[in-house]
């Protein structure tokens, strides 16, 4: 028998923001490519499957097994540099031995970035002012190591999302801000000598310079023509000449945000991005209702912050305000990877909420306030 305390707990709401969404993206798919679609269902199947087992994984409880798997991770992203496979040009996936499937360690690592920024967060809770310098370069090298390495892929794109997500997060939960004056000082000093070294590939030099010049690629092209011809209310599937005449390139999956306009027109725009912005500000505003649950804090903040920079980078990239990269729109462009990661994301959040009734509010030995010296002296 279920916890009567659990399905209590269980978040309905945000399961109603997101079935809409992956809705819209069978709907899509399917009017795109009907072999897609079916692979695209399998996926939904395989993610619902893992749902439903990782709702009842103790996250909590798992400081060592998240540890560790963090590590993994990272052998795993340096393996990617010597055995790893190619694909669209890009070599990101690591090939799962007598098997066909491949996996690409650097959408796992978001997993575990955040569970391990949970777990050390609520164990070592941040002061009233903030973190100071010691656990600030502590928590900041669980996401700079990741980052330096998915950088080196090269995978820009993924790699400022670890970047931008991780700091973020340490943002919402609390720093001394005397800590972010000096690192934007370090910043502003160190930009023009990141301009003379040149990190930068080639192709990623022309994309920004593509992009500074208004010297659009084919493909944002084709999304600009779309959009700009869908109206108000968009147009019917037959009339979608763009897509459906293939003038648009990944239509089904990077640039399935130009497929939905050229639809649905600027009104379904305006509806989508209201839905995406519900999402993100319910999700975000989870952590600020249960503001003691530290490990809860920073799963929100890391997960509202991540569907942010998503839909804010494919949307201003389809749109031709950001150079083009590899960034997936949340649970509606077709693929597993990408899918299956951010429903993970979703079950571990409901995971943390249904099971909450069992968590005692900082009751570590770092822990600070009344109320946790009530709790630890009633467990005593």
């Amino acid at each position: 028998m279920i916890d009567r305390r659990i399905l209590a707990h269980f978040d309905y709401i945000l399961l109603l923001l997101i079935l809409p969404l992956v809705g819209l993206s069978l709907f899509l798919i399917n009017e795109l490519d009907s072999v897609l679609f079916s692979k695209q269902v399998k996926y939904i199947a395989l993610s619902c499957g893992l749902v439903f087992f990782l709702f009842f994984v103790p996250f909590r409880k798992l400081k060592s097994f998240i540890a560790v798997s963090y590590v993994i991770c990272l052998v795993l992203l340096i393996l990617v540099h010597f055995i790893g496979t190619q694909k669209l040009g890009a070599q990101r996936w690591v090939d799962i031995p007598f098997t066909s499937f491949s996996i690409q360690p650097s959408e796992i690592m978001k997993i575990f970035l955040m569970l391990l920024l949970a777990s050390y967060i609520a164990t070592n809770p941040p002061s009233k002012d903030g973190y100071g310098v010691k656990q600030f370069c502590i928590i900041s090298s669980f996401i700079l190591v990741p980052f330096v390495i998915i950088l080196k892929e090269p995978d820009l794109g993924t790699a400022m999302v670890i970047l931008l997500t991780g700091f973020g997060t340490l943002f919402l939960i609390g720093v001394n801000k005397k800590i972010w004056i000096s690192l934007g000082l370090v910043v502003a000093f160190l930009a023009p000598v990141a301009y003379v070294v040149d990190p930068l590939k080639d192709y990623q030099k022309k994309r920004i310079m593509d992009f500074v010049s208004d010297k659009y690629p084919y493909q944002v092209n084709q999304a600009l023509i779309a959009i700009g011809a869908s109206g108000l209310v968009g147009k019917s599937k037959e009339e979608a000449t763009q897509s459906q005449l293939k003038f648009l390139p990944y239509a089904n999956t990077d640039f399935i945000f130009a497929y939905f306009v050229e639809r649905f027109g600027l009104f379904g725009a305006f509806g989508l991005l209201t839905l995406f912005f519900c999402l993100i500000v319910y999700v975000l505003s989870l952590g600020f209702v249960y503001e003691r649950d530290y490990f809860l804090r920073a799963v929100t903040g890391y997960i509202a912050i991540l569907i942010f920079l998503y839909v804010g980078i494919n949307v201003c990239m389809v749109i031709g305000l950001a150079p083009v990269v590899g960034i997936p729109l949340p649970l509606m462009s077709y693929g597993g990877t990408s899918f299956i990661t951010f429903m993970t994301l979703f079950a571990i959040l409901e995971n943390i909420l249904a099971f909450k009734f069992i968590f005692e509010y900082n009751s570590t030995p770092n822990a600070r306030g009344p109320l946790a010296q009530l709790v630890r002296a009633l467990g005593s």
